[in-house]
């Protein structure tokens, strides 16, 4: 007879949705493999394919002045702060170049939210962008950004949204998410929009016609039970808009913030919550590894607990690393980790369309 679990899994694989009860079953479930191969199952199920991928990119942080106060940060300054700052705009055009250099066909382009940069310098900053470099997508601006530029400039969010897709924005990333539970973002921030704010963001961007992904930071002050109200938020709002190219979660990282107590989570809860993830998230079709926060062995075995991207070359990463956690992987290190794994590995842009040639010298199959 089958186990309540095993039910449960079974009807996720089967691509049947979960509710949010039977998410926090799940959420609570300590049998690590079973949630690893039902989670594979899924991802199997929706990219078929030979192949998994990968992109290479550059985050970029513009300026580290933030009128928020975010406990687990440990990249923000004051906007009075003597280490705070604003990049030159040479330096980051430096930055773009270096990257299209190795490959790459974007930028994540985050910042602080700054409190006295109107929206005519994010204009100029994004037309410069494209001047110099109009094959390049700028990933950029989350949500709690743009929602603070809305304060700044007095202007309707459509109207932000607007300009700045005018200008050159090509997708926003799902940064400032954290977990979408008012309760947890009271506790853990002051001065940075809520959960209704944070999603209403990405709607009115996905009925405007563009694209981003979604994101969970766990490990923290959230409850299992706040975790599946997250996965269950951005679940709605695919319902509703279409608009997210993927999901990509991760473990809080302590040091050198106000949260440093905390004890970190493990492999364990990563690969556990992001198992549940894709099980649950059924109208997300793409899942990303977080070897950033991970490390590459964890960020491979990943790929066999629901994801199907191995996410980014990560040139540059500021933010994490500020919290005392650096990983570096060169491309042939994450080309090399979806081999081992019986993969193609294959570059990919921000919208998931395939951006290289595909490898012509003999191949390993995807395992069966």
């Amino acid at each position: 007879m089958n186990s309540p679990i095993s039910t449960l899994l079974d009807k996720a694989v089967a691509g049947e949705r979960l509710t949010p009860t039977e998410g926090l079953q799940l959420m609570q479930c300590r049998d690590l493999a079973a949630l690893g191969r039902a989670a594979d199952e899924v991802t199997r199920r929706l990219h078929p394919e030979s192949f998994r991928t990968y992109n290479i990119d550059r985050n970029v942080n513009y300026t580290n002045i933030c009128s928020a106060v975010c406990d687990f940060c440990a990249f923000f300054r004051s906007p009075k702060d003597p280490e705070g700052y604003i990049l030159e705009r040479d330096t980051l055009l430096e930055k773009i170049r270096e990257t299209v250099e190795l490959g790459g066909d974007q930028i994540l382009l985050q910042g602080g939210m700054h409190p006295g940069l109107p929206i005519t310098w994010y204009e100029q900053l994004l037309a410069d962008i494209k001047y110099h470099f109009p094959q390049v997508n700028v990933h950029g601006f989350s949500p709690p950004e743009i929602h603070a530029l809305t304060k700044v400039a007095k202007l309707p969010l459509e109207e932000i949204l607007t300009r700045l897709k005018a200008a050159g924005l090509g997708s926003l990333p799902g940064g400032g998410a954290e977990i979408l539970v008012d309760r947890v973002r009271k506790e853990i921030t002051r001065g940075k929009c809520l959960t209704d704010d944070w999603l209403n963001v990405m709607r009115v961007w996905h009925q405007m016609g563009g694209r981003s992904t979604a994101t969970m930071m766990f490990g923290h002050v959230e409850t299992l039970e706040e975790r599946v109200e997250h996965l269950e938020r951005l679940r709605q709002l695919q319902d509703e808009t279409g608009g997210f190219t993927a999901f990509i979660c991760w473990t809080f990282q302590p040091d050198n913030t106000d949260m440093a107590d905390i004890a970190p989570s493990g492999a364990f809860e990563y690969l556990r919550t992001q198992a549940v993830s894709r099980l649950y998230l059924n109208n997300f079709v793409n899942i990303q590894s977080s070897w950033v926060t991970q490390g590459q062995k964890i960020g491979q075995i990943a790929m066999l607990y629901g994801a199907n991207d191995m996410g980014s070359l990560m040139i540059e990463e500021n933010v994490v690393a500020e919290a005392g956690t650096v990983h570096h992987l060169s491309l042939d290190q994450i080309r090399q980790s979806i081999r081992d794994l019986g993969y193609i590995p294959r570059q990919r842009n921000v919208f998931y369309e395939l951006i290289d040639e595909p490898e012509t010298a003999s191949e390993p199959l995807a395992v069966s």
